[in-house]
């Protein structure tokens, strides 16, 4: 079973393009847009999401990672620029610790995996929205104070869950979200022995991971503070995370 991947633009070097918990690729299309001027760029949706909601086993973040890694193999990529939003920045850190030489550089926006707090309830009634109504509700509670809620991104994310099936799926993925209330931890001393150019993008009104988990982090990372934004950063500043992604894979 392949993974979907939206595939846009040419280059040397490629990009990744990792959606949040309950998303789709369509979560990147203006920075996607933005980077094929210059790089070959693939959104995926993760396994369990999407078009790929058949993918088998597909939910966790260690077995969005074996996907993702053996799809890669298969376009002969040898080498990726992987950019990763909340549970795509805890499967795109898993991968570096996974095959550091298969990844040029890292962007984690308001990454999973790095504290143990999650709001889990509210992801837990992200997961079972299935109309307008409920997902807005959601989704204003995901983005920051002064940043508006889209027609455009309901639009996308509830046609990534219309297929029968999908918001049983993602009730199923979010069910093992955490253990006891908690989310599991990527090792530190993995993440501390990364050499690759990485950054560390958080919003400081984030209500779903909280953003002090971006304090604490290795030494090496770059890490951006946006004290107004909230967990949703590819939707509520694409141009400043483009900027980000864009110095980070060059510095790779």
């Amino acid at each position: 079973m392949a993974l979907f991947a939206r595939e846009l633009g040419r280059g040397s070097e490629t990009i990744a393009l990792l959606h949040g918990f309950g998303g789709s690729h369509a979560a990147w299309t203006h920075i996607q847009e933005r980077l094929a001027d210059d790089v070959a760029t693939l959104a995926y949706d993760l396994p369990g999401h999407g078009a790929s909601l058949s993918y088998p086993e597909g939910g966790s973040a260690k077995v969005a990672a074996q996907a993702l890694l053996a799809d890669f193999a298969t376009r002969g990529l040898e080498r990726v620029h992987l950019v990763g939003h909340s549970m795509g920045g805890a499967v795109a850190a898993l991968m570096g610790i996974m095959e550091p030489d298969r990844v040029a550089s890292l962007t984690l926006l308001s990454p999973g995996g790095f504290g143990s707090e999650i709001n889990h309830r509210l992801l837990t009634r992200y997961a079972a929205a299935h109309d307008e109504a409920a997902l807005r509700g959601c989704m204003e509670a995901m983005y920051g104070w002064m940043s508006p809620v889209s027609d455009a991104a309901i639009a996308d994310t509830l046609a990534a869950r219309a297929a029968p099936g999908a918001v049983e799926k993602l009730v199923a993925i979010a069910a093992g979200l955490v253990r006891d209330g908690r989310q599991g931890l990527l090792p530190q001393d993995r993440l501390e022995a990364l050499d690759m150019p990485v950054s560390v993008v958080w919003g400081g009104l984030d209500n779903v991971l909280p953003a002090r988990q971006a304090q604490g982090l290795p030494w090496q990372f770059a890490v951006h503070l946006f004290p107004d934004l909230g967990h949703m950063l590819p939707g509520e500043a694409p141009d400043e995370m483009l900027a980000i992604i864009q110095r980070t894979a060059r510095n790779g």
